[in-house]
């Protein structure tokens, strides 16, 4: 094949990022603008030895998978790769692609992989919002491999409440002929309370005029409570936190905190990391990169709050919240450090120094806050480039029971499963939780056992008032 050439395929595979697969000639084509099942006219960009990459010209015959009217920007905004796809297309898409990556890169021989758990309803989903704001004073999100703001009025994916604060700051920018200082918007939803918080970026750490009528057309768009307004990292109205209570705990949420952007599944992905735990009372558990302290709250409510849980996470204002956290749901088991998990983990465990800063900014060895010299759970839920192999080596010398890793990611998940698989444990089983519909992520659980212990897979039964609540 080469550049400019004229093709006629059918699409049998789809990757992440949205793009039919098919074959011609012997070679692999990754076409634009179709879906599973589409048979296309398409036209060559580039060329490669082995495969080559075209542009969708016409669907000559299309599928029955096909989701249409999905979403009239999606070919625009590229933020839902997989929406024009049917959903239950979409979940057996993700979990092809986890167990192809848990073979392929972890050389796990037939994983066992347990049904995916999708959403009833999976629309309106996301409790954060980002929006990018133009020079011309349009809100939207950054069009696919350019700089270029979408104008979405509607998002089928964000709340309708996050919707209607975009909607207040674009009135107030061209009210106040505004347009082109503003950067960003963020909106974070907390469901389970109805609390908002509106985080506006603006060019250069700009001033912005007339503060009342911008909280005031912010709060207009809006049936919830914005309890929180920030400009650029001043809280200008309201408290500096939201609420959130779910699964019978309480979060505060801070601008920069994580935290899972699908409520209702992260109930269900945390309830399975709970099941695979296998938690009785008096462990010691580590949550690794811990955000606000989600998984950690909840691996000491099954306790009971009889044991000890220590979290370590990178971002401090987390670690602040997740320390609050701790205190708001009355949990004397949990502690949390700040800095990067592959450094903090090795020095409470004494594999290294522990490193801090004296008085006169020096960097400089110091007592370790705690010490640790075993664990019985260890939950993994790094972002997506995955765990750092200092940090996975610590984990292997703690010699916990079990390893519960939540990843995003399937290709970094693989890699560090390899490693596990490689030093002392058992890939067991992984469940899929769709948190992320209509796009190419899929979030996964893993249950990994010491090779010493046994392993018994046992429905998950939430406790009390439950995690599904």
């Amino acid at each position: 094949m080469e550049k400019g050439q004229i093709i006629e395929l059918y699409i049998e595979d789809m990757s992440s990022d949205g793009n039919g697969i098919g074959k011609t000639e012997g070679q692999v084509v990754f076409v634009d603008g179709c879906v599973l099942g589409d048979k296309v006219r398409a036209k060559i960009t580039k060329a490669k030895k082995n495969y080559a990459f075209a542009d969708g010209l016409k669907i000559l015959e299309p599928s029955d998978k096909r989701n249409e009217g999905f979403c009239q920007f999606s070919k625009d905004c590229g933020g839902c790769p997989l929406g024009d796809l049917r959903y239950e297309e979409q979940l057996e898409l993700k979990a092809r692609w986890v167990k192809d990556k848990l073979t392929r890169i972890g050389g796990l021989e037939d994983p066992v992989i347990r049904p995916i758990i999708g959403m009833d309803e999976p629309l309106r989903y996301r409790n954060k919002a980002v929006f990018a704001v133009s020079k011309n004073g349009e809100i939207g999100f950054v069009r696919k491999k350019s700089h270029d703001v979408v104008d979405c009025p509607d998002c089928r994916i964000q709340s309708e409440k996050a919707m209607g604060i975009a909607e207040g700051l674009y009135q107030y920018l061209h009210e106040k002929n505004l347009k082109g200082t503003v950067d960003k918007l963020m909106v974070r939803t907390a469901p389970g309370t109805g609390e908002m918080m509106a985080v506006i970026k603006t060019k250069n750490k700009g001033r912005l005029p007339d503060l009342e009528l911008l909280a005031g057309l912010l709060d207009e768009g809006s049936d919830f409570s914005l309890e929180s307004i920030y400009i650029d990292d001043k809280c200008i109205a309201g408290k500096p936190v939201i609420t959130e209570e779910t699964g019978g705990l309480k979060f505060e949420i801070s601008p920069e905190s994580f935290y899972q952007v699908n409520s209702e599944q992260m109930l269900k992905l945390y309830g399975k990391a709970m099941e695979y735990a296998d938690l009785k009372g008096g462990e010691t558990v580590l949550d690794l990169y811990c955000g606000v302290g989600t998984i950690g709250l909840f691996a000491a409510k099954e306790m009971e709050d009889k044991g000890r849980v220590i979290g370590i996470e990178s971002v401090k204002p987390a670690v602040i919240d997740a320390n609050r956290n701790s205190v708001i749901n009355g949990m004397v088991s949990t502690r949390y450090l700040t800095g990067k998990a592959e450094d903090i983990l090795p020095a409470i465990m004494g594999i290294k120094p522990f490193m801090g800063y004296n008085e006169v900014n020096e960097l400089v060895e110091k007592e370790p806050p705690l010490t640790v010299d075993h664990a019985d759970v260890v939950f993994l839920d790094p972002p997506r480039a995955g765990c750092e192999e200092e940090l996975l080596s610590a984990v292997v010398q703690a010699e916990p029971d079990r390893i519960v890793y939540v990843s995003c990611d399937p290709a970094t998940l693989a890699r560090d499963i390899k490693y596990l698989t490689e030093n002392g444990y058992d890939f067991k089983e992984a469940t899929l939780v769709d948190m992320f519909p209509h796009t190419g992520h899929v979030e996964t659980v893993c249950c990994l056992y010491h090779q010493k212990k046994d392993f018994i897979s046992v429905p998950y039964e939430p406790k009390n008032d439950g995690y599904l609540k």
